[in-house]
């Protein structure tokens, strides 16, 4: 695909239900008893990818156009799948579905695709087989042979890297062994699961400790409820879009219906220090979720940061901000100081070496930018030019740098935009609908 600069993004815009809550609804959807109504889900292929593994083990699941209708089968109502689960390119799939999996008594084959197969599994692995389950893999990556036990035991859990997935498959396991399962999260991960399950009927608990770690728990066996709620738009492909607004003078844009959890919002409190104020409003609230609107007015000033420290982004907000640190590489070559992200070596494990990609494609518009380990250092403000830049089959760094193209001062190419579909398949033709050029 051919990206031209853009000028400014005029408009207002309404996004596809938020991947997040799409993925845990649908799971605890079919969880539960009754039949539950989910509007506005996600038209993601990783949202697919799931709905596709719940049909294989026997739940009816009906999506019209944007509303999902799932017949809940209750808490070891799964039957045995004729053949293996294809959780295609979702870790968020294959991760939280292994939860309510390991209280199923029978076998279940978990595969994905090339990207998938190499994403480490350990991290779920080791709790589940804690509480009772049995697990096979090749050297802890996927295919995962899951047997499942009856009689799973609550366990007191503290992973090692911060990851709300880890944190929703072994609560989704804990829905079934009786007594609190509990996580201890020494950063705060995204809270769509707590949220949800206490939506769908379950008490969730949630405990500060005093040494600033936060204790989850569910008490099983506990058994959800159906419950009909419309999905706020996500609010991370709204990052992409607050982004190019942002930094294009003269931008006028507002996204309405937009999901607006704490947990996920912490890129624009980032923005805001980076001397990118960004307007947002919590107007009303569904499925526990917090949902508005966000609005940026961009008159291009010095853009003078807030940062105290040369623009280094604190390590406590890399966890809730590791989806958007490709696009905020994109924005700190944009801004002084321009932006240094450390800790953040879990970016290495994502569809692509997501450091990697981003320093590579950062490079290629002829920035200044030095690669971590754990991160990377963007000089800024410096200019972008266009370039040939390369996806690695990753939606976010794809995204990502469609954005980058929007801002650079000539034309660029974009190897493999169809990967896009996996969050977002309207992107361009949104995009393309607020640009002015």
């Amino acid at each position: 695909m051919r990206l031209k600069p853009a000028k400014r993004l005029r408009g207002r815009l309404t996004l596809p239900g938020d991947k997040s809550i799409s993925h845990r609804a649908a799971i605890i959807a079919a969880l539960a008893k009754g039949t539950s109504t989910l509007q506005n889900f996600s038209t993601s292929d990783d949202c697919a990818a799931t709905l596709r593994c719940l049909r294989a083990l026997g739940v009816s699941v009906e999506l019209h156009e944007s509303i999902l209708d799932v017949k809940g089968v209750g808490l070891r109502g799964f039957a045995k799948p004729l053949d293996t689960l294809d959780c295609g390119n979702s870790g968020s799939t294959i991760r939280m579905l292994a939860g309510a999996l390991a209280a199923q008594e029978f076998t279940t084959t978990l595969i994905g695709d090339a990207s998938l197969s190499v994403r480490p599994m350990r991290r779920i692995i080791e709790p589940l087989e804690m509480m009772g389950a049995k697990i096979s893999s090749v050297e802890q990556r996927p295919p995962l042979a899951i047997t499942g036990s009856s009689e799973l035991h609550p366990i007191n859990f503290q992973p090692t890297v911060a990851s709300a997935q880890v944190k929703s498959c072994i609560l989704f396991a804990g829905l079934h062994a009786p007594g609190n399962t509990t996580v201890v999260e020494r950063r705060p991960t995204r809270d769509h699961t707590e949220r949800l399950l206490s939506f769908f009927g379950i008490p969730v608990s949630t405990e500060e400790m005093p040494n600033g770690s936060t204790r989850i728990a569910v008490h099983g066996p506990a058994q959800p409820s159906a419950r009909e709620f419309r999905i706020p738009g996500d609010v991370s492909s709204a990052a992409f879009f607050v982004a190019a607004a942002s930094l294009l003078e003269g931008s006028d844009l507002r996204i309405d219906d937009v999901g607006l959890n704490p947990s996920r919002t912490q890129f624009l409190s980032v923005f805001g220090l980076l001397g990118l104020p960004v307007k947002h409003k919590i107007l009303a609230t569904s499925g526990g979720e917090p949902c508005g609107y966000i609005s940026v007015t961009a008159a291009r000033t010095s853009n003078q940061p807030s940062f105290q420290s040369a623009n280094r982004l604190p390590a406590d907000l890399v966890p809730s901000l590791i989806d958007e640190l490709p696009l905020l590489a994109v924005v700190g070559t944009q801004v002084v100081g321009g932006i240094t992200v450390r800790g953040a070596s879990e970016l290495r494990y994502k569809e692509s070496d997501r450091i990697s990609a981003t320093v590579s494609n950062l490079k290629a518009m002829g920035a200044q930018v030095r690669e971590f380990d754990d991160g990377f250092a963007v000089r800024g403000p410096q200019p972008l030019h266009g370039a040939t830049l390369q996806s690695f089959g990753d939606h976010r760094i794809a995204m990502a740098f469609t954005i980058a193209a929007l801002l650079a001062h000539s034309e660029s190419e974009l190897d493999d935009a169809g990967c896009v579909a996996v969050s977002f398949p309207e992107f361009f033709d949104l995009i393309q609908s607020v640009v002015e050029r």
